[in-house]
């Protein structure tokens, strides 16, 4: 039922005959004629004579009735000039003789739905254009992150110095950031600022050797601050991806490519730099930010390992290992310092600054 059988389909000479409308000078016709019944014709001849059979056999009237054998070619047959008739080109758009309707609309409906892009395909990938604005909102807010992650660390760094500068107690120091930071968070779950997760007994047996690496990180970098610029201490502290590369080769059978191993030599030839032209040089703060850089490093290892599954949102691990290292660290604080060194502290400190040490 295509177009296409309006232009091309076989006709008989009697019906070029008998047609009143004729075709537009230049158009043609095929036609050919039809095969009889195989039982009762005879065996086929030979090849030669069927190709100068069909050569020679001209289309006639008187023909087309008889029966043969061979079947025919092709051949055009040129239709007398009409001077009145319009030509038209010949085209496979044209409408049909005959059509079918339900067949067309459906067809007209597939065409109209193609047109339109689909919001998902089966594996749920999503068109380029509505998948880049969250791909490009999602790098927006990290980018965020880590300015705000960069700007309040300087300004711990900062006020952190400051209060060890009058305060020289770095044991009592960190035990007091983790408390705040606890304390924080008590009050953000209570108040309902943040859900608090749902955890058991399974997931703080995980959490401990991170929470143990963390004290030891976070007591090692306060303990260098105490004792050297914090800008060496940071400067000692940016081998942390050396001490990372080297630790999960040697402790964890990972293996990097050759140019992350050479990418680690300007980092190691900075600090390295650093430390010898420090003025104010102290092997307790150098050793303080190396095993803190250490420590930081199995934090990571042991978070990746030993958190796998657990579903509890960053910001509130973060505050479980916040509370579980102030217990571990605690004991320690008091062992180390003890309140006698922190209330003979206080009172200098505040005969010194005045109020503006509590602040």
């Amino acid at each position: 039922a295509s177009p296409i059988n309006t232009f091309f389909h076989p006709i008989s000479p009697s019906t070029i005959t008998n047609r009143r409308h004729r075709p537009a000078p230049g158009a043609f016709a095929y036609h050919r004629n039809t095969q009889t019944n195989p039982k009762k014709s005879p065996a086929a001849p030979p090849a030669a004579k069927m190709l100068a059979a069909a050569a020679s056999v001209k289309f006639s009237p008187a023909s087309a009735g008889t029966s043969s054998t061979t079947k025919l070619a092709f051949k055009p047959v040129h239709l007398p000039f009409l001077p009145n008739a319009v030509p038209r080109p010949l085209s496979l758009s044209a409408r049909p003789l005959y059509r079918q309707e339900p067949f067309l609309a459906a067809a007209r409906n597939d065409r109209a739905a193609s047109t339109a892009p689909p919001a998902a395909t089966a594996d749920g990938a999503r068109p380029v254009e509505t998948a880049a604005a969250p791909e490009a909102a999602k790098s927006a807010k990290i980018g965020v992150y880590f300015a705000t992650w960069w700007a309040l660390n300087v300004i711990f760094n900062i006020y952190n110095k400051k209060v060890l500068n009058a305060f020289p107690y770095p044991w009592l120091t960190s035990t007091l950031s983790l408390a705040a930071g606890s304390a924080i968070m008590l009050v953000s779950w209570a108040t309902r600022i943040a859900e608090a997760p749902q955890t058991d007994l399974d997931f703080w047996k995980a959490l401990s050797p991170v929470a143990i690496a963390h004290t030891i990180g976070h007591v090692a970098a306060t303990v260098s601050m105490a004792k050297v610029a914090v800008s060496f201490t940071h400067i000692i502290k940016s081998a942390e991806p050396a001490f990372s590369v080297l630790v999960s080769r040697f402790f964890l059978g990972e293996h990097f490519p050759l140019p992350v191993y050479f990418s680690l030599l300007p980092i190691i030839g900075g600090c390295a730099l650093a430390a010898v032209t420090e003025l104010n040089f102290n092997m307790i703060g150098f050793l303080g930010a190396m095993i803190s850089n250490l420590a930081f490093v199995f934090r990571n290892i042991f978070s990746k390992k030993g958190m796998k599954g657990k579903s509890v949102s960053g910001m509130n691990y973060y505050a479980c290992l916040s509370m579980l290292s102030l217990v571990i660290l605690l004991p320690f604080a008091f062992a180390m310092e003890g309140p006698k060194v922190w209330a003979a502290g206080w009172q200098n400190a505040v005969a010194e600054i005045g109020p503006n040490f509590v602040w």
